[in-house]
């Protein structure tokens, strides 16, 4: 069961999950990012690193984010493959604070 990145990451863009991710399976967009379900592995470590808690098992998402599944699965094929951490977004610097 793949992890979710769901809508709580629109316009916050942290990238702390990426560092830890052993199989680089994150892919970056304009304002968020997505997590391709066939290359993660289910690991888990890069759920806690998310600080705005957008990261999920496929089987714990909310039914107001069920869309992100299929969100995650349709990006993943067309965005850019990110290996290494960036500065996030200012909405997400305002959760450090």
């Amino acid at each position: 069961m793949p992890y979710v990145i769901t809508n709580l990451c629109v316009d916050c863009k942290d990238t702390s999950c990426v560092e830890v991710c052993p199989v680089d399976c994150f892919y970056e967009g304009n304002n968020r990012l997505v997590i391709a379900p066939d290359e993660c592995i289910d690991c888990g470590v890069c759920e806690p690193e998310c600080p705005a808690g957008a990261i999920l098992p496929d089987y714990g998402i909310p039914a107001d984010q069920l869309d992100s599944i299929e969100y995650n699965r349709t990006y993943a094929q067309q965005w850019t493959n990110i290996t290494r951490r960036k500065e996030a977004l200012p909405k997400c610097q305002k959760l450090w604070e």
